[in-house]
């Protein structure tokens, strides 16, 4: 597929001086992000620590506890259903716009389901209470579904870096919000209270899309519902992405890009447990510096988006999620010091954060904007794959087997063939190529 408009969203912008790099976060569209990731990160909440915490409250044993991790599972599967939401007009609300009228349907859902997993009892009946959270987790899943194609589409090709940290910055105070009001709220009222109080938390992206009304990048395929066309929902947003130029080494490079940071995530407390270091040590500085630096890397990652572009943003990305590895190999040589677990931890999440911030970037700019749900959807699904079955099926077996120095070692090797693809592509111009139209200038296009 050939390009069509500039392919580099923001080549435009790095002439820009700090403060006008910083200017987009205070643009409504990402502001809007922001208010969407509140609504994002409140139903992961709900069905994560808080339920678990509430469990434990009405004294279910650990092991059943585990079972509630099926809720879990359906935000993995959402791009089975990600095409109605693309291809789908709703009767009545369909007025409203497709962006906007789903996103008060997925909203509506997830409060109904909250509620209803506020009125089930788990001490009376484990298996309604395994169900609701499930309920919460399609809902969710679908409210993200939603919530991540309107983002992607109010947002202007040069917004898509700060855009996404504005969402992050949502997702993290929705989720953390949710989980505090919900303790505060329990300990005086009772859990049913406090799910409650929680269900309003869904109302922030209800209504970002009532105020800002329907994207103007949105494009509408065909509403007409023969089969031809429900055909085309299911089938037209992969044949898109497939028959763009790269697109098989696209998809390769989101299969493997993370596997390395993955697999290291997944063993930090193993580390800080087998080096001695105690919870309250663990809670200053893995949540305390750990959560600032994080915070500090999505701010940091959406002016640097700004200022340098897609491309080489999403590069630097790459070696600082790689390097960070490497200091939790020098912290399990050095031993137990707090200044190194400092340094790890704080390394890394400001590098998680600036990833995060231009990798979902470009992730966003693939999408097309015919198709936005679905491809996001397939996106994100896509680079979490693989190293959650790698992290869940050898991380520890590793460890054991070469010990902590070199299984940190190894991990940073794996993140090379991500950085290599993607240097690549860059040098062949394929990553330019293969964008979708939500990262191009369709104003501009022909």
């Amino acid at each position: 597929m050939k390009p069509v408009g500039p392919v580099e969203p923001v080549a435009h912008s790095g002439r820009r001086d700090l403060w006008q790099a910083a200017l987009p976060y205070l643009e409504k569209e990402p502001l809007g992000a922001f208010f969407l990731g509140v609504s994002s990160g409140f139903p992961y909440a709900m069905i994560g620590a808080t339920l678990t915490t509430r469990l434990a409250q009405d004294g279910i044993d650990k092991a059943t506890v585990t079972a509630f991790t099926l809720a879990f599972l359906v935000y993995n599967l959402k791009v089975f259903w990600a095409w109605i939401v693309d291809g789908v007009r709703l009767p009545l609300l369909g007025s409203m716009g497709q962006r906007v009228s789903w996103m008060i349907l997925a909203g509506l859902l997830v409060i109904a389901s909250v509620v209803n997993l506020a009125l089930v009892d788990p001490s009376e009946s484990l298996l309604a209470t395994i169900v609701a959270a499930v309920l919460v987790g399609v809902a969710g899943a679908t409210f993200d579904i939603v919530i991540d194609a309107y983002r992607i589409e109010i947002l202007k090709p040069y917004q898509l870096g700060t855009g996404s940290g504005m969402n992050q910055y949502g997702w993290r105070v929705g989720s953390a919000g949710a989980g505090a009001i919900a303790l505060v709220v329990a300990a005086r009222y009772g859990w049913s209270a406090a799910y409650l109080s929680c269900a309003a938390l869904a109302l922030p992206a209800m209504l970002t899309a009532l105020i800002l009304g329907e994207p103007a990048r949105h494009k509408v395929e065909s509403m007409q519902r023969g089969l031809a066309e429900i055909w085309h929902s299911i089938a037209g947003p992969f044949a898109e992405f497939f028959s763009r130029h790269g697109a098989w080494l696209v998809l390769a490079f989101i299969l493997v890009h993370k596997i390395g940071d993955t697999l290291a995530n997944l063993t930090f407390r193993l580390l800080f447990d087998d080096l001695g270091f105690s919870n309250d040590e663990i809670a200053i500085y893995d949540v305390g510096v750990g959560f600032w630096a994080f915070m500090v890397g999505i701010f940091v990652g959406g002016i640097i988006y700004a200022r340098l572009g897609l491309k080489h943003s999403v590069l630097i990305a790459l070696v600082l999620m790689a390097v960070s590895n490497l200091g939790f190999a020098v912290l399990a040589v050095a031993g137990k010091t707090n200044l190194g677990l400092a340094s790890a931890i704080g390394f890394e999440n400001f590098a998680s954060g600036y990833g995060g911030v231009v990798v979902v970037a470009y992730f966003s700019a693939l999408c097309d904007l015919r198709f936005t749900a679905t491809h996001y959807a397939m996106i994100s699904a896509a680079a979490s794959i693989v190293g959650r079955v790698l992290t869940g099926t050898t991380a520890g077996g590793l460890i054991e087997w070469a010990g902590y120095v070199n299984f940190y070692l190894l991990t940073t090797l794996l993140a090379v063939p991500g950085i290599v693809l993607f240097a690549w592509m860059m040098r062949t111009g394929l990553v330019d190529e293969a964008l979708g139209s939500a990262g191009r200038d369709t104003s501009e296009a022909k």
